[in-house]
């Protein structure tokens, strides 16, 4: 059950990067900071997320 949230949790991470990515060129094509400011921090929240995820499913596979 734990392997499982984990695969999910990781899903959910690298299609929000996905979405970040894409609002990411978005912005540097409007050439809008505020939208790329936001595009950086969901990158970050991206990436934070699967590294939790990573975190989730290796501490399920040592216990």
């Amino acid at each position: 059950m734990k392997k499982a949230r984990g695969l999910l949790g990781l899903a959910g991470a690298v299609a929000g990067a996905v979405g970040a990515f894409s609002g990411f060129r978005n912005a540097r094509a409007k050439n809008d900071k505020l939208l790329l400011a936001n595009a950086i921090a969901s990158i970050a929240v991206a990436v934070t997320g699967a590294a939790l995820a990573v975190r989730a499913l290796r501490k399920d596979e040592l216990a």
